[in-house]
């Protein structure tokens, strides 16, 4: 998932108050996930700018984004959905105000060949991101669905990016990782194989949310930044190349190969995010909290009614 990390991450939002011709600047931290693509195809295309933004896009590991958010050196960010629920049982108080994609095979579980089930990981090393972030929690779910915990394997803490790279030179019998990654997997059979992805366990989701001081002191940016968002995914619709183009280079793909890697995924337009915060985010959300619960990554289950604020979405 990204480093998308307990904290990986949307830079320092710092606001500018004074002129209305002057831009608001927000910080927004993100990681180097093919599903953020977008947030950085708004910035380099001039789409925030065009809403009054002047956007940050600061890349932060996922462990340790919720502290630039607590500190305001970020006031955004885009994470998983359990991120936000961690983060919020640590009392780093915010709010989601839009969705970002949906993972369609875009994170997984890549094994050795004699492996041949999830069952079969009792015991085994897995490299996974700590607590907190998208692929330790993706893990936790695939083994709470076989009826295992996180404590049925040994968890070897790496990024997703050198937790791929040490399973391609041999290491651990396991790797929970995420696009661009997994495509590294697939390229490199004689490693192993990809076990498991999120079309078998659609749980990935990634939002975007501010602090809730900021969304209560500058409602404006905050639609703006969802405007931008969903005016980025119709330039992806009208000219793919070049869109791909542009958020390939920030993760250092071409464009055909980023385009690969988005078809492993569902970007979400506004209609798709409008039926996702009526109905689907707060069951989502309950699920979630209680396997995070379970896997003890959270010591109490926070308010879950005040985990999103889609206002903006309209």
């Amino acid at each position: 998932m990204r480093t998308r990390r307990f904290g990986a991450c949307l830079a320092g939002l710092v606001f500018a108050g004074a002129a209305a011709a002057q831009d608001t600047k927000v910080s927004v931290g993100i990681s180097g996930w093919t599903g953020f693509g977008p947030l950085t195809l708004a910035r380099e295309a001039g789409i925030f700018r065009k809403h009054g933004l002047d956007v940050t896009l600061k890349k932060i590991p996922q462990t340790s984004r919720h502290l630039a958010l607590a500190s305001n050196d970020i006031q955004c960010a885009a994470t998983t959905v359990e991120t936000w629920i961690v983060w919020q049982a640590a009392g780093v108080t915010t709010r989601q105000i839009f969705q970002i994609d949906k993972s369609n095979g875009a994170d997984g579980i890549a094994v050795r060949a004699q492996i041949g089930s999830l069952k079969e990981l009792k015991g085994k090393s897995v490299a996974a991101s700590p607590p907190g972030t998208s692929p330790h929690f993706l893990l936790a779910w695939m083994l709470a669905k076989n009826g295992m915990t996180t404590k049925d394997v040994t968890i070897v803490n790496l990024e997703p990016g050198p937790a791929t790279d040490a399973f391609i030179a041999g290491q651990n019998d396991a790797v929970v990782t995420y696009e661009p990654y997994l495509s590294a997997l697939r390229a490199r059979p004689e490693a192993g194989r990809i076990l498991a992805t999120t079309l078998d366990y659609p749980v990935v989701v990634d939002t975007f949310g501010c602090m809730a001081g900021f969304l209560d002191g500058y409602p404006k940016a905050a639609k703006a930044l969802a405007d931008s968002y969903f005016e980025a995914l119709e330039m992806i619709a009208k000219d793919p190349a070049k869109a791909y183009g542009i958020m390939g280079a920030d993760v250092k793909q071409s464009a055909e190969a980023f385009g690969q890697s988005a078809k492993l995924l569902r970007w979400q337009d506004r209609a798709a995010n409008k039926t996702f915060f009526a109905s689907e985010h707060a069951a989502l959300s309950k699920e979630v909290a209680d396997v995070l619960l379970q896997a003890g990554v959270i010591k109490r289950i926070p308010d879950l009614s005040q985990l999103a604020d889609p206002q903006f979405i309209r």
